[in-house]
């Protein structure tokens, strides 16, 4: 069962995995030096533990203890007991849903692994907002995807706000980086993918008749500001579009993608 400790400095060392939450540079080298990764909120907190991350430690405001006393049982990892005025202290913002956890990120998946048996994946090229990859995961996991693939230079998904995003799909729908950019989609051709780039292309056909009949698909999506890459445009096998009106060329990248997700799992 997990020690409560109860702590009302907020210099103490021990809190050092949940300081400066707001910096985000400073939480990527901080996350990636130390292998953890946070969560936030009962109901992403307790997924994250019954999707078999090992807890480093739990911060808790007291009134948030009785909701998860079924995990802290379970663990053996220490829970610091703050006050609320403490932990937006420690944190840099208000913790208004209560419950924070420190875990341990796992390694990587290989692309074998994460593909296996899949006939419907996201492809993500280069997108950098952690809400963006954090929604997108939701959307996946909600329309029936099978997986997630990220390019080298995506947002990270264990990131604190992607998570909060995804209430917690990040672990349940697998996913996994790219090992390499240039060839990712040839050789997700080669497994047996029809990758399908959404893109304002000219060649772009609307995303129901590009999906249409096709057994194992890959919808490719780039980054926020200006799309796929070249590359990544030209190497997929299709092109398509989601058809617009009002003089509205295109959507938010994670609004598309549900659009995409939705479209393709009825094809």
């Amino acid at each position: 069962m997990a020690q409560l400790v109860e702590i009302d400095d907020a210099a103490d060392p021990r809190l050092a995995d949940y300081r400066d939450l707001r910096d985000v540079e400073l939480r990527k080298h901080l996350e990636a030096t130390h292998g953890l990764f946070l969560a936030e909120g009962e109901k992403v907190v307790r997924r994250a533990v019954e999707a078999g991350h090992t807890p480093r430690s739990f911060l808790m405001a007291p009134r948030w203890l009785d909701g998860l006393a079924d995990v802290l049982e379970r663990s053996e990892a220490p829970c610091y007991v703050v006050s609320e005025a403490l932990a937006e202290q420690v944190t840099g913002f208000h913790v208004h849903r209560g419950a924070l956890a420190s875990l341990e990120r796992r390694p990587l998946p290989s692309l074998d692994e994460v593909l296996a048996g899949a006939r419907s994946v996201l492809v993500l090229e280069d997108l950098v907002d952690h809400t963006n990859v954090g929604a997108i995961l939701r959307s996946g996991a909600a329309l029936g995807f099978d997986a997630v693939l990220l390019a080298p230079r995506c947002a990270d998904p264990l990131y604190r706000r992607a998570i909060k995003v995804a209430m917690g799909a990040v672990f349940s729908l697998p996913w996994t980086r790219l090992p390499e950019w240039y060839d990712a989609l040839v050789d997700l051709g080669e497994r047996g993918f029809t990758t399908v780039a959404l893109t304002l292309a000219e060649d772009a056909v609307p995303i129901e008749e590009a999906v249409r009949g096709l057994d194992k698909v890959a919808l490719v999506l780039g980054s926020e500001g200006h799309g796929l890459s070249a590359r990544w445009e030209q190497s997929a096998a299709k092109r398509a579009i989601i058809p617009m009106a009002a003089g509205i060329d295109s959507l938010n990248v994670a609004a598309a993608t549900a659009v995409a997700c939705y479209v393709t799992a009825r094809r």
